[in-house]
């Protein structure tokens, strides 16, 4: 027997249940992701009379958010603005007003997963790129020279995510030679242990049913630089032009940001596919975990080492060095390993005073050992 109706939802000639959801409130809200377990934590908001929705797009204090009566415009005013890791993202699900002129997001449930960037802020805050996404989509385009370099932060920041990465080499119609593609496939498949890369063209089709199977399971969002081909590839996996793109420059192959906010869109073949505008730096933010996970295969080998605290600088018994003298570990890889564990210490440390004391102390050690081996030199020679 169908239950009473419940404040702040509509009818829709169909039985309600204990949060106040409609077969069909759910059906609208399961498009954009909407599951049990989402249902079961807003249960609490759902007793308030508020509506369920998640953000499609953020713009100056307002967002757009689709509920079980559409789409509405909401102000993010309620939800803790002075914390920069709670402010309203796309891919956020809230609570918003059942009604009123305007709405105002009155909650954010908890988020499973979210990209966090570092800032060019002094004062250390990081930014929160897009949540609750299950897959991130690292695009590469193949009409300039693979930045090896670049691909491992993207990689980091994804890892530490939550999400599984993946990384897509755009533009393959633009390399002419299948046996090029393939080594580049493979340089790529070496930077990034346990990801699988693929190459698509948006202009061939190579590749899109690959990746279109993929995103059709949960969110996915598209990371990578301007002239990446983010929105051309968005367009393919839609089926139709939504995304603004313009053309690259030839002598660089960068692009001008076509895409100015982030976006969160329906695909027709299932899924949500999260769009964001291309991003010039990529600054980690305490992604300890994710660089661990892109530089896998030195972790491995740092167990073999005969020191715990091993630094693979010049330590006997070191097998990461090791493994670089017989050519199983490209010095490469060693090298960007050091530079992002260095700056995730230095972005770590701005929060963490215990973190900081003991890079000083590091400092201090090093220092005194390279004055004693001065010395040291000094005295030989004379």
């Amino acid at each position: 027997m169908p239950g009473p109706p419940f404040e702040g939802f509509p009818l829709n000639n169909a039985p309600f249940s204990i949060s106040g959801l409609t077969s069909a409130d759910r059906h609208v809200l399961a498009a954009h992701g909407w599951d049990t377990d989402w249902e079961n934590e807003f249960a609490p908001y759902a007793a308030q009379g508020l509506l369920p929705g998640r953000v499609l797009r953020v713009d100056r204090g307002q967002c757009d958010v689709i509920t079980p009566t559409g789409v509405v415009r909401a102000d993010t005013e309620f939800v803790t603005p002075r914390d920069p890791m709670r402010v309203v993202c796309t891919g956020d699900w809230v609570a918003v007003d059942p009604d009123g002129d305007p709405r105002f997001v009155r909650t954010l449930l908890p988020r499973r997963t979210a990209i966090v960037r570092s800032t060019s802020s002094k004062r250390s805050e990081g930014q929160v790129l897009a949540t609750n996404i299950d897959h991130i989509v690292i695009c590469v385009s193949l009409a300039v020279e693979l930045d090896l370099g670049r691909i491992e932060r993207f990689l980091a920041l994804a890892w530490e995510s939550g999400a599984q990465p993946l990384v897509v080499l755009t533009k393959a119609d633009l390399v002419p030679d299948v046996t090029g593609l393939s080594y580049l496939v493979q340089d790529v498949e070496t930077t990034a242990p346990g990801v699988q890369v693929l190459p698509v063209s948006s202009t061939t089709g190579e590749g899109i049913e690959v990746l279109r199977a993929i995103v059709a399971d949960g969110t996915s969002v598209l990371l990578g630089t301007s002239g990446a081909g983010k929105s051309t590839l968005a367009n393919a996996l839609l089926g139709e032009d939504v995304m603004d793109v313009r053309a690259t420059r030839d002598v660089d192959g960068k692009g001008r940001h076509t895409t100015t906010t982030r976006n969160l869109l329906v695909l027709p073949g299932g899924g949500v596919l999260i769009d964001t505008p291309g991003l010039r730096g990529v600054g980690l933010w305490d992604a300890a975990t994710g660089v661990n996970q892109v530089f896998s295969e030195i972790e491995d080998l740092a167990e073999q080492c005969r020191f715990h605290d091993c630094a693979h600088e010049a330590e006997p018994g070191c097998a990461v060095l090791a493994a670089i003298e017989d050519g199983a570990l490209p010095e490469r890889r060693l090298e960007s390993y050091r530079k992002l564990v260095r700056e995730n210490q230095r972005i770590v440390a701005k929060t963490d005073a215990r973190l900081r004391a003991e890079i000083r102390r590091d400092w201090k050690l090093k220092g005194a050992e390279g004055r004693a081996a001065m010395q040291a030199k000094r005295g030989g020679l004379r």
